[in-house]
């Protein structure tokens, strides 16, 4: 049986959040909690040959990241500055990580009562 694509993998673990959705954002999928905010977005349109997501973090994560291992995170465009990371995909990923990054983004910006709702439900995974 083959591996699940990234895409695939990142879809299921961002829509097992509660009430996350999915919809097309700057032509690449994206994932909001209920229809605003954005928590995490793939970025495979910048024309830089790489295939990664991008995600909202709490305070210090992103250098956190980045620090770890500058192979496979990355400090993004336009959201690094607000403290985003950037995770790339073409390259060999821990997806136990990747889960911790995707939920941290939702925690991030999530109102407390899903956020409670996730608690009460374990976790994201």
């Amino acid at each position: 049986m083959t591996e699940p694509r990234p895409l695939e993998r990142l879809r299921t673990l961002c829509l097992a959040l509660p009430e996350a959705t999915e919809r097309v954002s700057h032509g690449e999928p994206a994932w909001f909690v209920r229809r605003a905010p954005q928590f995490v977005t793939l970025s495979d349109h910048h024309h830089d040959d790489r295939v990664g997501f991008w995600a909202a973090a709490p305070a210090g994560a992103q250098q956190d990241w980045v620090a770890r291992d500058a192979e496979r995170f990355f400090v993004p465009p336009y959201v690094g500055g607000r403290g985003w990371i950037g995770v790339y995909l073409d390259v060999p990923q821990d997806w136990d990580e990747i889960a911790d990054i995707v939920e941290d983004a939702y925690r991030t910006v999530a109102p407390r009562t899903l956020l409670a709702r996730l608690d009460e439900a374990g976790g994201g995974r």
